[in-house]
């Protein structure tokens, strides 16, 4: 009997074509992928992830956060979207960005682990790794950058004493040396928090200060204003200091919109819940990637007179200063940037004494672009600029 079944259904396969076969299996995999990508229940909405790319396409690898933005309007202040077989939940305007980063901080202060910010990558790490392209040199700085460091570790180490601490790498080498010190404290975990230390202390800064200068060459009006008050409450004899801040509401309100507009990080540090929780009437499972759009923020027309236009008077008020709590270019909540005081320092004082010694220009004949390029920040394209001593 059985043999008689299997020559039965060998005359049947073998009266199959192979091209229908392999559409067969196609159809399955197809149908296997879409039943693993279905939204989980009381899930947000969003668009239809294709089988395998998830939604991938539905981004713009140039424009991003500008892609949400035009989800958001579609699906509402609060949407999903699928990447490398993960759920992701895009957060919207101040009202949800708050509740999730502030109110709710506690469910929502886990990070999750990305391979990459290309999204290509961060689709396929598996294939990706061994294919060419730009995530290969992202692979081969970084392993550059890792190497310097940890040079510099070994170099400390050798010359270590608990009484003398130097720097960072010091005070996490004594913190290693106790006895009853955390397991979280070890090499790997130092080499990795001074690389952070390198990035979040120094590219942001200076991805701020590029567009403030693009900023005022392009705003001629504005920086002739900032500098009137400069020569007014500094002069030239003397450097700027954080006490004149106070004293210079129009110079301060120009660092804040250089900040707001100039939008660096868009998608904010992702975060991942903590516990099962809801937001908005949604239910985000454990293990939940969300993205804070601090874009959505930025730029909220329901928050901010003139959105879209560099305009300092966002925080002037009768003359003086005026905070906007729509203003989160550093997050918000229990894991804000832990940076935020040094950058406001760094920002304050290095354009002020910029301007202060330099007038900025285009060069003859060159007309100045606010086009981006979108990495690990917003950064401007690559321009030349005329500094004139004052």
């Amino acid at each position: 009997m059985s043999d008689m079944l299997f020559q039965g259904l060998s005359a049947v396969w073998g009266a199959i074509p192979l091209p229908a076969w392999l559409s067969f299996l196609v159809m399955l995999l197809i149908i296997a992928d879409y039943w693993k990508r279905r939204r989980p229940k009381a899930f947000p909405p969003g668009p239809l992830p294709l089988p395998f790319l998830g939604n991938m396409l539905h981004l713009d690898p140039k424009k991003p956060h500008i892609a949400l933005l035009k989800l958001a309007e579609k699906y509402g202040k609060i949407f999903s979207i699928q990447f490398g077989g993960k759920w992701i939940v895009v957060v919207n305007g101040l009202p949800l960005v708050k509740e999730a980063l502030v109110h709710q901080g506690e469910n929502f202060e886990d990070r999750p682990r990305f391979p990459l910010s290309c999204e290509a990558y961060n689709s396929f790490p598996a294939i990706m790794k061994y294919l060419p392209g730009p995530h290969q040199k992202v692979f081969k700085n970084w392993k550059q950058i890792r190497s310097f460091v940890k040079e510099i570790v070994e170099e400390h180490k050798a010359v270590w004493s608990p009484s003398q601490t130097r720097d960072f790498i010091d005070a996490y080498l004594n913190e290693m040396a106790k006895e009853d010190t955390p397991a979280s404290f070890h090499e790997a975990n130092m080499i990795q928090s001074t690389l952070d230390l390198f990035f979040a202390g120094t590219e942001t800064t200076a991805t701020t200060l590029r567009w403030a200068l693009l900023y005022m060459a392009i705003y001629p009006e504005v920086q002739a204003k900032v500098q009137g008050e400069i020569d007014s409450v500094i002069g030239q004899s003397r450097q700027p200091t954080m006490d004149d801040r106070e004293h210079m509401p129009y110079t301060n309100a120009v660092v804040h919109e250089i900040q707001r507009k100039s939008n660096i990080i868009p998608f904010n540090a992702p975060r991942m819940t903590s516990r099962d929780t809801t937001l908005a009437g949604f239910h985000l499972p454990k293990g939940t990637v969300v993205f804070a759009l601090l874009t959505s923020v930025l730029f909220d027309k329901e928050e901010w007179e003139t959105p879209d236009a560099f305009n300092p008077g966002h925080f002037l008020e009768s003359g003086q200063f005026k905070k906007r709590e729509a203003f989160l270019p550093f997050s918000a909540g229990k894991r804000v940037c832990l940076g935020e005081q040094l950058a406001r320092t760094e920002l304050f004082l290095f354009f002020t004494a910029l301007l202060q010694k330099f007038t900025f220009q285009a060069p003859k004949d060159v007309n100045l672009s606010l086009d981006f390029i979108t990495g690990f920040t917003l950064r401007p394209q690559p321009y030349r600029i005329c500094a004139l001593p004052r």
